[in-house]
C-alpha cells in the first residue's frame, strides 16, 4: 500500500509552533494550493489544507518560513478522530510532513514579508500583529501542550474494526 502526499502552495499563516510536554516541537499549518482546472466562470479554485510537521524540521520550518511562503511539502495522509465537549466524533484528516523544500529564494521571501508588513493594517484578514521569528527559542514554552491537548482526548487510538481493509 502507498501513502504518499506531493504538495505546492503557498502558506495560510505563519506556522504555529508549540511544544509538547517532553519537549517535542510540533508546527501545524495550512497550505493554499491552486487546482490544475478552472470553474465554470473561468476562475481557478484553491484547496486549503492542514498539515503537522515535527521536532527540529518543524522548528527549522516555522523559522524560514512566513504566511504567504512558497514551499514544497512531502508526507503522508493521516486520519485521527476523537470525541469532542459536547460528545461528538470529530474526523480530521491532515498531511504529517515527512520532507520540505523552500521554493523562493531568501530575497523573495523578505520582499513579500515587507510587503504584508506594510500592507498589514489595511488588511483585515491580516489584522493580527505579525510573529517575529527567533531562531534561537528552541526550548520549550512553559507548560508545553500535550498531544491530547493538541488533538483531543486519544489521537493515536482508534477501532480496528472501522477500517476499510
Amino acid at each position: 500500500m502507498i501513502n504518499r502526499v506531493v504538495l505546492v502552495g503557498r502558506l495560510t499563516k505563519d506556522v504555529e509552533l508549540r511544544y509538547t510536554t517532553s519537549g517535542a516541537a510540533v508546527g501545524t499549518f495550512s497550505l493554499a494550493v491552486n487546482r490544475q482546472f478552472t470553474n465554470s466562470n473561468g476562475d481557478r479554485e484553491t484547496d486549503f489544507i492542514n498539515a503537522v510537521i515535527w521536532r527540529k524540521s518543524a522548528e527549522n520550518f516555522a523559522n524560514f518560513t512566513s504566511k504567504g511562503s512558497l514551499v514544497a511539502v512531502e508526507g503522508r495522509l493521516q486520519t485521527r478522530n476523537y470525541e469532542n465537549q459536547q460528545g461528538q466524533r470529530v474526523y480530521v484528516t491532515e498531511v504529517i510532513v515527512d520532507n520540505f523544500s523552500l521554493l523562493e529564494s531568501r530575497a523573495e521571501s523578505e520582499q513579500r514579508r515587507n510587503q504584508n508588513n506594510n500592507n498589514q493594517s489595511q488588511d483585515d484578514f491580516n489584522s493580527a500583529p505579525a510573529q517575529q521569528n527567533n531562531f534561537n527559542a528552541q526550548q520549550p514554552q512553559q507548560g508545553g501542550f500535550t498531544p491530547n491537548q493538541m488533538y483531543g482526548n486519544d489521537a493515536t487510538s482508534f477501532n480496528e474494526d472501522d477500517l476499510p481493509f
